[in-house]
């Protein structure tokens, strides 16, 4: 066997490699030893050698370095055996793990991306070389944020089988304040002027322990970009920061801010004009975007002219329009002349839209809420309106996109809609408990979600101190494919007035109905329904408000009978819907008009129309902070006549107030109360016999009233505001499930048939019984705090309201609560 050469060292970045002399010679084979982790495969594609080629040194030193270059070896050496070349290398160490002690600012997931991104990863190779720059970037990373103090102490713990694993140990100190902040060079406006606009705060005296002036780079840039755009918004087109120096204490505990800025003087628009392709669309931009010939420069309004220009181009498929305004400064006349250089690119494509995230709901129950569609040109007016009916559903929590543009290609994307679902309802069997409604069983189901068909089914079976409802509802929103929605519900229902604070009546109904709902358009909808309904009353009372019906339907064989109607529900109702998510809105509004009435051929012959409102307006710009209000009106009458007497609303079918409407006060107790007018009997004289004239009845102006349980009224008003606040204590991912408002909530319900001077000749004592339940002024008042929570068990809703308006026989209450079971 040949004896191998051992040639000259040559140093080539930490390594080397024997030298081969100065001759070149014919490679009749090659190998490579030393190799654990890497495919002999894998490494001879870095060489760029084969048999049969003629090599020199410096072949080979170019070949070490494509070695090197792969990033698997952290040495090589290369041996000549005969016309045979061995490359002996030494593989770089896997990285088995990565561990962080003591790091409070910078997050793990933080530090695992910035070392992913210098190819420092589980399951790759090390390079030991990088290991003083982490470091450093890390050290210059905690100057940025004001600790520089912080220290960083990084091992490389050795593990059999040539693996190893990165320790990263911190300390990283405390934070340096601010201490003072200096602008130098502002002459027109004053530094606490300046000052006002920025977020980082300086010198903190001890009391303000809640504010923060810590030092951070990225929030010092940000100030001053602050700084200049309030000058550019003001037309000082020419103001500069010249340079900023940052200085820090000895100790380092401290800083010091120094700007140096240029103010400049004011320059007005001496006009502006168009570049390039506005796709014929020239006119209708101008007349649109907010530049005015004449006016002072203003870069906001620069910056929202370009802004609007790309989106309305992206409306048309144009989704990387680019649009930059060129300025022309005259600074003589100190005018400006701009003009607006504006490239639409090329028309994108969508090829593709992916749903992920959905666990339950079917693809195509995301799908069919999309206007943005698969083939068609990208719109970012289709994407967020795609978006925003997905995120109505009230089984959708969040829903995000992104647009992915295809490799290699410049007209085309994919669009990937990432949805989060909530519960929209549960299998249940069990109790709910309510401060209205006393303890609640029931059993069934309620969905919003029916199997993910994005269908609504419900079956309950209801109990409670007051009333027994037993439901099925089934409702398809999507019953053709264009939206058109039907629904069909079956309902037993008994229900006792005197548990609830209102007369004392039975009531026991059964209703079978169907409804169906048309699209105008993305936000509009009208809706048709027909209910048959039989109905039967038992043990009415004789009150002034029942009078009627009584009388129009009263048995005189059976005067303390039932009553059995059957009535023929027709109704007719208008919704329109922009807010951003079906549960917990944020922004848009929600409106309801329904009217409802009885055909002519029902035994009561009546109609009543309700509408109901809410609007939502994000007060801060991660719509954390809301401003809420609502409003509702209701009225309803009788029509025709019956058994000769004049149809009114029936008192079983008056207006009543829901808990949510008017927190503070027990529910109905602000309702009109029902009067019971009875005649005053006088007794008579006694004769001679010892015999009486027994009783006679005495003059109307005698009688007396006795007020009875709360009754209702045929019209009613609601109003509402709240200002919905951060929950506190409350990581970001719960936030939408959980809300907090403050809130102020005003209600009335009156009757505009009751005729308070039909009264009038009443004893003064017995008139001041009387309220004028007809006045619709008759508002209460509350405020106070509410907390809402979609928990796992189900809704909760607990409110804290103080009345701020009341009557004296109403009914307060400071707290109230309900948890249930369904949604």
């Amino acid at each position: 066997m040949p004896i191998k050469k051992h040639l000259a060292v040559t140093s080539l970045l930490g390594a080397s490699f024997a030298a081969l002399g100065q001759n070149s010679f014919i490679v009749e084979d090659l190998k490579v030893e030393g190799l654990q982790r890497v495919a002999l495969g894998a490494a001879l594609t870095h060489i760029p050698i084969n048999v049969g080629d003629t090599v020199d040194q410096y072949t080979i030193s170019q070949t070490i370095k494509a070695l090197y270059k792969s990033g698997h070896f952290d040495n090589i050496v290369a041996f000549r055996d005969g016309e045979q070349i061995i490359f002996k290398v030494q593989e770089r160490p896997t990285i088995a793990g990565i561990d962080f002690d003591g790091n409070k600012d910078i997050k793990d997931e933080q530090l695992n991306e910035s070392l992913e991104q210098q190819n420092i990863r589980v399951g790759e190779p090390l390079d030991k070389t990088v290991v003083d720059n982490i470091e450093k970037g890390l050290i210059e990373f905690f100057h940025s944020i004001g600790k520089y103090n912080a220290k960083i102490e990084m091992s490389i713990v050795d593990l059999p089988r040539n693996r190893v694993r990165l320790k990263l140990e911190f300390d990283e100190g405390d934070a340096a304040s601010i201490r003072q902040i200096n602008l130098v060079g502002n002459e027109l406006f004053s530094d606490e002027e300046l000052l006002k606009l920025v977020e980082s705060q300086q010198d903190l005296p001890w009391w303000k322990f809640m504010s923060n002036d810590r030092y951070q780079k990225q929030t010092i840039e940000g100030d001053l970009e602050k700084i200049r755009s309030f000058y550019l918004d003001r037309g000082y087109l020419r103001f500069n920061i010249d340079s900023t120096q940052v200085s820090v204490s000895p100790e380092r505990e401290s800083v010091y801010v120094t700007a140096n800025i240029t103010e400049g003087d004011t320059y007005t628009v001496k006009g502006y004009d168009f570049i390039g392709d506005l796709l014929g669309r020239e006119e209708l931009i101008k007349s649109i975007i907010p530049l005015k010939a004449g006016e002072l420069y203003n870069g906001s309004i620069v910056t929202s002219s370009e802004e609007f220009i790309k989106g309305y181009l992206a409306r048309f498929g144009y989704a990387n329009a680019e649009v930059r305004t060129i300025p022309e400064i005259d600074d003589e006349s100190k005018e400006v002349q701009l003009t607006l250089s504006v490239n639409p690119g090329k028309r994108v494509y969508v090829r593709r839209i992916l749903v992920n995230g959905n666990q339950v709901t079917a693809d195509e129950v995301v799908r069919r809420e999309m206007t943005q569609l698969e083939g068609a040109w990208l719109s970012n007016q289709n994407l967020e309106r795609s978006k925003l009916q997905i995120q109505r559903l009230p089984y959708m929590e969040k829903v995000d996109f992104e647009v992915r543009p295809l490799p290699g290609v410049d007209d085309m994307v994919d669009v990937d809609f990432t949805v989060k679902e909530q519960p929209a309802g549960s299998f249940q069997a069990g109790v709910a408990y309510g401060s209205y409604g006393g303890l609640q069983f029931n059993v069934g189901v309620s969905e919003s979600n029916f199997l993910g068909t994005g269908n609504q089914l419900a079956f309950n079976i209801n109990t409670s101190k007051s009333q027994n409802v037993y439901r099925i509802s089934y409702n398809d929103p999507y019953f053709t494919p264009d939206g058109i929605s039907q629904g069909t519900s079956i309902e037993y229902s008994s229900f006792d007035g005197s548990k609830l604070g209102l007369i004392g009546y039975d009531s026991r109904q059964y209703s079978l109905g169907t409804t169906i709902g048309f699209p105008i358009n993305a936000i509009n909808r009208v809706n048709f329904g027909v209910r048959w309904i039989d109905e039967k009353l038992d043990y009415i009372p004789d009150y002034e408000q029942t009078r009627i019906l009584r009388l129009a339907f009263l048995d005189p064989e059976d005067p303390d009978g039932a009553y059995n109607f059957t009535k023929y529900e027709l109704s007719a109702g208008w919704s329109r819907m922009t807010v951003n998510r079906g549960m917990f809105p944020t922004a848009g509004s929600r409106q309801n008009l329904v009217f409802r009435a009885t055909s002519p051929n029902s035994d009561l012959n009546y109609f009543k129309v309700d509408y109901d409102s809410r609007f939502y307006w994000p007060i801060s710009n991660d719509h954390q902070w809301v401003f809420s209000a609502r409003a509702g009106l209701a009225y309803g009458n009788g029509y025709g006549e019956t058994n000769g007497y004049e149809q009114t609303l029936p008192f079983q079918e008056f207006f009543r107030i829901s808990e949510n409407e008017l927190r503070g006060f027990e529910r109905n107790t602000i309702l009109p109360r029902a009067i019971q007018r009875r005649m005053t009997e006088i007794p008579g004289s006694t004769l001679p016999d010892g015999t009486s004239t027994s009783n006679i009845g005495g003059n109307s102006e005698f009688d007396i009233l006795v007020p009875g349980g709360r009754i209702g009224g045929n019209a009613k008003a609601t109003l509402g505001a709240e200002l919905i606040v951060p929950t506190p204590f409350l990581d970001e991912d719960n936030t939408s499930s959980v809300r907090t408002s403050f809130f102020v909530d005003a209600a009335n319900v009156w009757d505009t048939e009751f005729d308070v001077d039909r009264y009038s000749n009443l004893h003064e004592d017995q008139y001041k019984k009387l309220s004028d339940y007809s006045d619709p002024t008759r508002f209460r008042v509350s405020t106070g705090l509410s907390v809402q929570w979609i928990s796992p068990m189900g809704p909760m809703l607990i409110s804290f309201a103080y009345p701020l308006k009341k009557e004296d026989d109403d009914e307060t209450k400071t707290i109230s609560f309900n948890i249930s079971n369904t949604f």
